[in-house]
């Protein structure tokens, strides 16, 4: 159990929660937050926003009850937080780009933190959010609202791109850098049970078989995605 320190609405539905306490967490990696006792049964997995000596962070949007109830969390409020799950971003070198879209933006904050030689493009539908402290952190900031954030993609400037967001934007990216010197890896998001491998409710295709995203995932080479049409 940890206190909340603030739980500010950000726009587009979306909150910025900041929790007090000494976690451990990387890039790319979630906990399963839970602020309620019996209803919902599930406990809501959310992607690390940020992390520092004395709190983390999470981005996440009202999409259900139970973030619904996360929303309506004050400070000194307790919420129970268990993680870090999941895999990470690698942590590599060269010319790197970060994509979001929409929701996808909340992992790359904490990349763009981590690694060096970034741009950031980030695309939503309608508001933006949290454009100064993403650009702070990119060596050249790009962002679209309305259209597709991959119009103005070059994938064969980079060395590699890590992206979060919808399939369909992520499934573009990756058919963009085939046959190019870039390797993309995509974060997908999935409903999630347990957040330990044991349901597998978050299962996702992959080239050498089905794969729980919580475990074997969030973060997968593109290539070995098998997008749904």
């Amino acid at each position: 159990m940890a206190k909340v320190i603030s739980n500010e609405y950000i726009g587009e539905g979306m909150y910025l929660l900041k929790v007090e306490g000494k976690f451990e967490g990387s890039m790319g990696q979630f906990y399963m937050l839970r602020a309620w006792d019996e209803y919902p049964l599930l406990s809501r997995p959310i992607s690390i926003h940020d992390i520092g000596d004395d709190y983390i962070s999470f981005l996440y949007k009202v999409v259900g009850k139970g973030t619904k109830i996360l929303s309506k969390l004050k400070c000194n409020d307790t919420i129970k937080l268990e993680g870090p799950y999941g895999n990470t971003f690698p942590k590599v070198e060269g010319k790197i780009a970060l994509v979001g879209g929409g929701m996808g933006v909340a992992p790359l904050y904490l990349a763009a933190k981590t690694l060096k030689n970034v741009d950031i493009y980030m695309g939503f539908s309608k508001e933006t959010i949290l454009l100064d402290e993403y650009r702070y952190l990119a060596d050249t900031f790009y962002v679209t609202v309305g259209k597709n954030i991959t119009d103005i993609l070059d994938v064969s400037e980079y060395d590699y791109i890590m992206t979060c967001g919808p399939m369909p934007m992520m499934k573009k990216i990756v058919d963009m850098a085939k046959g190019k010197k870039t390797k993309v890896y995509v974060s997908i998001e999935k409903r999630m049970a347990c957040g330990v491998g044991g349901c597998l409710v978050c299962t996702c295709k992959t080239k050498s078989g089905n794969k729980r995203t919580c475990l074997d995932g969030p973060v997968f080479l593109g290539d070995e995605v098998i997008f749904d049409d």
